[in-house]
């Protein structure tokens, strides 16, 4: 693997819709700079170089105030990368901090190196069983390491539909709240009272603190762009029943869609489909997650 790709537009539109006053970003990454913040030996994709100022700029120009960058695979277990993006994005005029971050650990990771990614602003770590992404993703592991995060942490997942059922027992063990990663990735074509979604809302009935990403339509629907007509369908009664457990992110700069890159205005643009109301906006973009990630 030597080509290094881009993933993501390079002039994004200006959104038509406004996010409110706050809004948070709670799904982005960096990558690199390379230069300083090599990649993993075992990433399975290289990219160029996107790192804080490229994120800031796009918070910037799509109207978001806050970001929460999540450790991309490509960096592996070493935070270096997302520490830098949390530190650089400084705070707002009361002190508290623009970004906040979920990171990836060594399950074996010490209670003083998890303190110290406390003080950089992490507050989660995160488990992916994607198999195109990762190697190995050993439940037990990541089961003892999840019972001994710092107080106020969470635990997010990404997987696909089809393995849901099969990480039912490993999610019902897990002590802290849990975030899902866009949906779990279900086939959106089934519409609203199909198996995926039947799946998935019997996971949020188990258990009161499983918050989800309504996120992705440029992943979860085929051919890719705009309308997304079927995600907007899919999704949008999840949103109005569960309106205090979603968060919202743009998944910039978009992982490995290097063929069919998003922009991502018009991902923004999708909000209103999925959260009609000026309530589940808010609750969307502002106070879900900032209970989750500013709480403290």
């Amino acid at each position: 693997m030597s080509d290094r790709i881009v993933s993501w537009h390079a002039s994004p539109s200006k959104p038509d819709f406004a996010p409110p006053p706050g809004a948070v970003d709670a799904h982005c990454h960096v990558f690199g700079p390379m230069a300083r913040f090599p990649f993993s030996p075992k990433a399975k994709y290289l990219p160029e170089d996107a790192g804080p100022d490229m994120l800031f700029a796009l918070r910037d120009r799509l109207g978001y105030a806050r970001n929460v960058i999540v450790q991309a695979s490509c960096h592996g277990t070493d935070n270096a990368a997302t520490l830098n993006a949390i530190a650089a994005a400084g705070a707002d005029g009361e002190g508290v901090p623009l970004a906040r971050g979920v990171a990836v650990v060594d399950p074996a990771i010490s209670q003083e190196e998890l303190a110290g990614l406390h003080d950089g602003g992490m507050r989660g770590i995160r488990f992916n069983f994607l198999k195109r992404l990762v190697d190995d993703a050993p439940k037990d592991k990541f089961l003892d390491v999840a019972k001994r995060l710092p107080a106020g942490w969470h635990v997010v997942i990404y997987f696909e539909a089809d393995i849901l059922e099969e990480l039912r027992p490993f999610m019902d063990a897990i002590p802290v709240p849990i975030v899902i990663d866009h949906m779990g990735r279900p086939d959106v074509a089934q519409g609203p009272g199909g198996p995926d979604m039947k799946a998935f809302r019997a996971l949020l009935e188990s258990r009161p603190d499983i918050h989800f990403k309504p996120t992705c339509p440029d992943r979860l629907e085929e051919p890719n762009g705009p309308p997304w007509d079927d995600f907007a369908r899919f999704v949008a009664p999840l949103v109005a029943d569960y309106p205090d457990r979603c968060i919202w992110g743009t998944d910039w700069p978009h992982p490995n869609m290097q063929a069919a890159i998003p922009d991502d205005g018009h991902l923004v643009d999708m909000i209103p489909r999925i959260a009609p109301t000026a309530e589940l906006q808010r609750k969307l973009l502002v106070d879900n997650p900032m209970r989750l990630y500013w709480a403290d």
